[in-house]
């Protein structure tokens, strides 16, 4: 190991012991698309870790990814944690967003966004976004149905596949699914009482209301784009959902923004894809 390297690595490890004990929280960071074998590294870097707290924070950065392989994350991460946090200091996109609302909290600034959840599927060796093909094939076939097809599009709908559409479909489901089982088990587990008439909180109303910010997440035609940005004050306003400003304490998102830029940094110098870090794994 260079120096230099070495040098990095050891101020990556002060700025989580920092963290960690403002937040009295275990850290990790995730800098990388949810692809397969990110699930692995996480796993080895919650194993390496034999002095465990309760919470994991989890400071994330991704573009999106296969939303099969943030299940398996969310399923190794709850099976050592009872609390996790996720804090988005740039971007959680597509899977990146189903994964963020397995949350107890979620930390955002000004900055920071989400994006619609529009799972990828592996194709020819590149991720493609499912809905996008999904509203295409239903846009050709509606206008089939009327006789209005292009010669054009009709050489394109019959190139597409339909048991990768079905793929595409299944995506799409297992996306809504786990956002709505996650919202409703650990981001709304302690909403007792509804903010406008004080009435109690049933686990219908969880579910009711994960349903309509998973209808609203997934509806391809609000968005408009597979890589749009949601940031944090429409997420409060428009679905009603309550994120955490880091930017309310300076101190903590000076030590965060520190951090993420020092690592985000090394990887860039050293031509890194994906990387999971913290204290005992780097």
């Amino acid at each position: 190991m260079q120096p230099l390297d070495q040098l990095i690595k050891q101020k990556l490890s002060e700025h989580l012991d920092n963290l960690e004990k403002m937040m009295n929280s275990d850290f990790m960071a995730i800098i990388s698309p949810l692809i397969y074998g990110i699930d692995n590294l996480l796993r080895m870097a919650i194993e390496l870790n034999h002095s465990k707290r309760n919470s994991l924070t989890i400071i994330l950065d991704t573009p999106g990814g296969i939303v099969e392989v943030a299940e398996r994350m969310v399923n190794t991460i709850r099976f050592h944690y009872k609390e996790v946090i996720f804090i988005v200091p740039d971007r959680a996109m597509s899977a990146g967003t189903v994964f963020v609302m397995s949350g107890d909290r979620i930390m955002m600034d000004y900055f920071s966004c989400l994006g619609p959840i529009d799972p990828q599927i592996e194709k020819e060796g590149k991720l493609v976004p499912a809905l996008s093909y999904l509203n295409q094939f239903n846009r050709l076939n509606e206008k089939a149905k009327e006789g209005n097809l292009t010669t054009a599009e009709y050489a394109l709908l019959s190139k597409l596949d339909l048991g990768e559409l079905h793929q595409f479909e299944q995506a799409r489901e297992l996306s809504i699914d786990l956002l709505r089982k996650w919202l409703s088990t650990y981001k709304f587990k302690n909403w007792t009482k509804t903010e406008t008439s004080g009435a109690p909180v049933t686990t219908q109303t969880k579910e009711k209301r994960a349903k309509e910010i998973a209808d609203v997440l997934s509806d391809n035609e609000k968005w408009h784009s597979h890589g749009r940005g949601i940031n944090m004050e429409t997420l409060r306003k428009e679905l009603k959902l309550k994120i955490d400003d880091i930017g309310e304490n300076p101190v903590f998102s000076s030590k965060v923004k520190d951090y993420f830029e020092l690592l985000r940094n090394y990887m860039i110098r050293n031509s890194i894809y994906s990387f999971v870090h913290t204290k005992e794994c780097f």
